[in-house]
């Protein structure tokens, strides 16, 4: 037996550059642990000797956010899924984020990794889950396909969980979101109902945070040439960040992190959602891909980060 070694609590670290860029994704979970620009950091991720909390920088596949009960119904069967948030008694943010995610391609600005999630209790399909992070001029930009190698069809959602920062603290902030409804959850988070956003959650109009609380999702984005972009930005200094996300991806949800002690308003997860949260029960913007070798046994989906300063408009 070869002599063990200590290993990263998130794995094999990748690190990436281009343009004043420069992002680290880990083994574990294929998670975005680190993006910054000119030394200025994007995100608010978590250390090379730290394991992620809070769900910082992974990916949610295949599903975001929470399952109520964990239990649904799909092609005639019940399943039951294990509960990972057993507090509230949901299943949440899929089966990829703890796993060990294998190197594809490793380049000087990106890197590639595929895992190939097995039929399971739960979720009985097998489905090749694959991320691409790549920098360039515009940023950071990150692709997450899945492909069905079952002979069955499979629902699926995915998202991500980039914990967004401009310094340090939000409340000073301003908050760009292009979303003209929200939903509202019950005491386990799961959403009850879809509403217009009122004076204190509608943002589409640039403005401080102040001490607005954010744990929600966010639908009806706007859109130009097809992409949907958020944005927070200091006013004093104009130095800001952007999030973009494509056609494909409906729905926004943010976290403030307020009963996360220690880390409470310290930086802003937006997290892009191809569906809200319980879709494998709401069936809202759930994806069914077609059995393998079937015309849509495969969806990709793209969204991206990148750095604003003073001189630069949101789009």
């Amino acid at each position: 037996m070869a002599p063990s070694h200590r290993v990263a609590p998130s794995g094999e670290q990748y690190e990436i550059a281009a343009a004043g860029y420069r992002a680290v994704v880990t083994e574990s979970g294929g998670a975005l642990r680190l993006l910054d620009h000119g030394g200025r950091a994007l995100v608010d991720g978590f250390g090379e000797d730290e394991m992620s909390s809070g769900g910082r920088g992974q990916l949610l596949m295949p599903w975001p956010n929470r399952i109520r009960d964990g239990r649904y119904a799909f092609g005639g069967r019940e399943h039951q899924l294990a509960l990972t948030e057993p507090k509230r008694s949901n299943a949440s943010h899929g089966l990829a984020r703890w796993v060990a995610w294998t190197l594809e391609e490793h380049t000087a600005n990106s890197v590639s990794l595929v895992h190939r999630l097995m039929a399971q209790s739960g979720y009985p399909w097998a489905v090749d889950l694959h991320v691409l992070y790549d920098l360039g001029a515009d940023g950071l930009t990150v692709t997450q396909t899945a492909t069905n190698l079952s002979g069955e069809a499979a629902p699926y959602a995915c998202g991500a969980h980039p914990y967004l920062c401009v310094g340090e603290g939000i409340d000073h902030l301003e908050l760009t979101l292009p979303a003209s409804t929200r939903t509202l959850t019950d005491d386990r988070l799961i959403p009850v109902e879809t509403v217009p956003v009122d004076d204190e959650h509608d943002f589409r109009t640039p403005r401080a945070i102040g001490s607005t609380a954010f744990d929600e999702t966010y639908g009806d984005l706007s859109r130009d040439e097809g992409l949907a972009t958020a944005t927070l930005r200091d006013p004093a200094s104009g130095n800001g960040v952007a999030l973009w996300v494509d056609e494909r991806i409906s729905w926004l949800l943010l976290y403030s992190g307020d009963d996360a002690p220690g880390l409470e308003r310290r930086s802003l997860a937006v997290e892009p959602m191809t569906a809200p949260p319980n879709a494998f029960n709401s069936g809202t913007d759930l994806v069914t891909l077609a059995p393998a070798g079937e015309p849509g046994d495969e969806l990709s989906v793209t969204w991206g980060i990148r750095a604003l300063n003073a001189t630069d408009e949101a789009h």
